[in-house]
Order: C-alpha cells, then structure tokens, then sequence
C-alpha cells in the first residue's frame, strides 16, 4: 500500500525503528561493491542524522555515491527498508543543533555525544544527513507500507 505523506506511517515506522533503535547502513564502495555497518541514527520528522567520523570509509564512499539502504531488523516479519540521499553537513550551528536534538532525544534513541566527542568542534564529529527517497514497513503476512515523497 503506497501513501501519499510520511505523517501516514510516522506512527508505526518510529514504533518499530525505536525498538530496534540501531540499524545496518550499507554503501557502495569505490569498487562498486555494498559495504554495510551498524549504526545509531537520530530521526527529525523524516529525516535522519547520523554522527560518525568524517575520515571513514563511508566517506570515501558516500563522496563517490550518496544514495544509501537503512535496515532495521528488530522483528523479522515487521523490517523497516529505507533509502537515502546522503550529504555531510559543516555548519557549526547545524551541528550544535543536531547535538542538542541527540541530547535531549529520551534514550534509547537519543544519549548525550559529549563523552564522546566533548563539543561539536571536535575533529571526530562528523554529521551526516539522510534525506528520505524511498520508506518501506514491510509486512511478512500482509501489505506493505511505502511512502515515496
């Protein structure tokens, strides 16, 4: 079943994405070959956000190609499929917004980035922002749900 607004599956796909609260990322490499690994993304509305180090593979990747697939398996009859646009972002106050949004975010999907990178200026914090082209709530014995904006 397609639908026509994020808001339409907003409840039930952060039901499932905060009980699973990690997910695989996969990217293609400068080969051409996916690369997947865990991550811990932050949601705002339709958008994610995900803090990493800047000076990653994933980089080297995303700067070559920046569409890339979310998976959240936490039920395997109810997986959450998603693709992106990825794009870093550099502004400071981005950045300094973005902390306070993971900050303030109730655990387990938000947690407090200081110990582990003390400011938003640290050479470590990288932002990432995934801008949604395609959502899935896939449903094992029933309809799909998908939102393509």
């Amino acid at each position: 079943m397609n639908v026509s607004t994020f808001a339409e599956l907003q409840p039930e796909f952060l039901q499932r994405v905060s009980s699973a609260v990690y997910a695989c990322l996969s990217t293609i490499d400068t080969k051409d070959r996916p690369r997947s690994r865990i991550i811990h993304p932050i949601w705002e509305g339709a958008n994610s956000w995900i803090v990493s180090y800047p000076a990653t593979p994933k980089s080297k990747h995303i700067a070559r190609n920046p569409h890339v697939s979310l998976a959240y398996i936490n039920d395997i009859n109810k997986p959450v499929y998603a693709e992106w646009t990825a794009e870093w972002k550099h502004e400071r106050e981005e950045k300094r917004r973005v902390w306070e949004v993971i900050k303030v975010t109730p655990p387990p999907m938000g947690y407090d980035p200081e110990p582990h990178f003390r400011t938003v200026d640290h050479i470590h914090f990288g932002l990432l922002k995934l801008t949604p082209w395609r959502i899935e709530l896939y449903r094992l014995n029933g309809e799909s749900i998908i939102w393509q904006p």
